[in-house]
């Protein structure tokens, strides 16, 4: 039964919201956690209770050290509510969920968002079709279900992700076609002084290289520095072309995931008032915050990658130190106690974070594929708008994500702008000579998820009388 009233909200049971909960909780604060997955783990633990030795073995050692932050979480007294979406949240902290079709509000003192990250969207020529797909969306069906491609796969994009998903699909027996990496070959260059930095988390480089060995060992072939990525095909996908080495290339297949880094969810950030910055290092929109992942909103914390793209295990000690901060605001730690339980975790933090400035530098999407999709490219796949559209509406004077949105309806579709909010910023940038921070960001309103006039309707009663 969930409460009309909690000290502390946690939203999101991936590795911030475990590790926050399970520190709160053992404080003896009432913690309630809400996620919309059936289990706890988030994206990158998915399934970690359920999952068969074979497949926790296919999916490597870091998916494994879910394990015990889950069972930490578990043998805690923090409230657990999965299967509930997180619809609305107030500066007021007043929460608006959605559990099994029905729609309540509650109340917190403290709210901590650890609602962790979202795949970039890249529109490209055929991105659209059946047969396309995100990379995440293919290691999320591995993790819950042991689902992997059949008749092969080619993979195409940039980032680690894009690689550990190679190296796990090899070791679950899947054809891996191609990897098609279009990376940049300049960004080595603008990594190079990032190196030394970066060598301080050296086992992420290390873990990278391995996998690259095994891949190439398996004669799995990898091209760099793509350009002009195509899918083709009438009703579904059918090939993929590039150009590579100053040629044009075809690989015929019908699946494909790309991948081109991940951004920080902010939807629940955004609508219930917080303060956001572009990062122009990680190329996103991320909410201001302070050293303990305090918002501009009081009460309001956030954790992880909703903060800024920093790994599993950041993610791990950004929890613990909202939490304690939490804890602190709801007057059960003095400054003294909690600056001393900090302490280690925000050194394991900062050890675990050398590694991004060079990860950001490397992988760094091309200004080009994220500005100039050509003009008859989907942006807006839910209202089918064009880049074309777009750039239209920009040439007619406006100039604000939000004036484009409300010209063309590009966002106001089921996905709320997920899919085409930040293509939609760079379009701009790009056509006006601004910056993306200048062009602003969709302006957020409740509900963040779909509901029914029906579910709504029993928060009102008394309004249908």
């Amino acid at each position: 039964m969930i409460k009309a009233h909690y000290p502390l909200v946690i939203v999101g049971a991936g590795p911030a919201g475990l590790a926050a909960a399970s520190v709160a909780a053992g404080q003896g604060i009432e913690v309630a956690l809400f996620d919309q997955q059936s289990a706890p783990g988030g994206q990158i633990y998915r399934g970690i209770e359920s999952v068969s030795a074979q497949r926790a073995e296919q999916l490597g050692a870091d998916y494994r050290r879910g394990e015990e932050l889950v069972r930490a979480f578990r043998s805690s007294n923090a409230q657990y509510f999965p299967d509930t979406q997180v619809w609305s949240l107030t500066p007021g902290r007043e929460i608006g969920l959605l559990q099994r079709g029905r729609a309540q509000m509650l109340t917190a003192d403290q709210v901590l968002i650890a609602g962790g990250a979202m795949e970039r969207p890249v529109p490209f020529p055929g991105w659209t079709l059946p047969g396309v797909m995100n990379a995440g969306a293919g290691q999320i069906l591995f993790k819950a279900h042991g689902i992997v491609p059949a008749d092969g796969v080619v993979l195409a994009g940039s980032g680690p992700l894009l690689l550990l998903l190679a190296w796990q699909y090899l070791h679950a027996g899947v054809e891996v076609q191609a990897l098609l990496d279009l990376t940049p070959m300049v960004n080595h260059l603008f990594a190079l002084p990032r190196l030394p930095r970066a060598l301080l988390a050296r086992h992420y480089l290390t873990r990278g290289l391995f996998y690259k060995r095994d891949l190439k060992r398996a004669g799995i072939s990898t091209l760099h520095n793509i350009r002009e990525l195509r899918a083709h095909g009438d009703e579904r996908l059918e090939s993929v072309s590039f150009r590579h080495r100053g040629r044009r290339e075809r690989l015929e297949t019908e699946l494909l995931l790309v991948h081109f880094g991940v951004i920080p969810a902010t939807q629940l950030t955004q609508v219930a008032g917080c303060r956001h910055d572009w990062d122009a290092g990680q190329q996103c929109w991320r909410p201001r915050l302070d050293v303990w992942g305090q918002t501009s909103v009081a009460g309001i914390l956030v954790a992880g990658d909703s903060a800024g793209i920093g790994g599993a295990r950041a993610a791990e000690h950004a929890g613990r130190l909202a939490a304690l901060q939490a804890l602190h605001a709801l007057g059960r730690l003095d400054t003294a106690s909690r600056d001393r339980l900090a302490r280690q975790d925000r050194r394991w933090m900062q050890e675990d974070l050398h590694i991004r400035p060079f990860l950001e530098s490397f992988f760094r999407i091309s200004d080009a594929m994220l500005r100039v999709p050509d003009d008859d490219t989907l942006v807006c796949r839910c209202e089918e708008v064009s880049a074309g559209a777009i750039r239209a509406a920009v040439a007619d004077g406006h100039l604000d994500s939000n004036q484009v949105k409300f010209l063309t309806r590009c966002g106001m579709g089921p996905c709320r702008g997920r899919q085409c909010a930040q293509a939609v910023g760079h379009i701009i940038a790009a056509a006006s000579g601004r910056t993306v921070a200048e062009t602003g960001h969709y302006r957020e309103r409740p509900p963040v998820n779909t509901l029914t006039l029906a579910q709504l309707a029993v928060l009102y009663p008394e309004e249908r009388e």
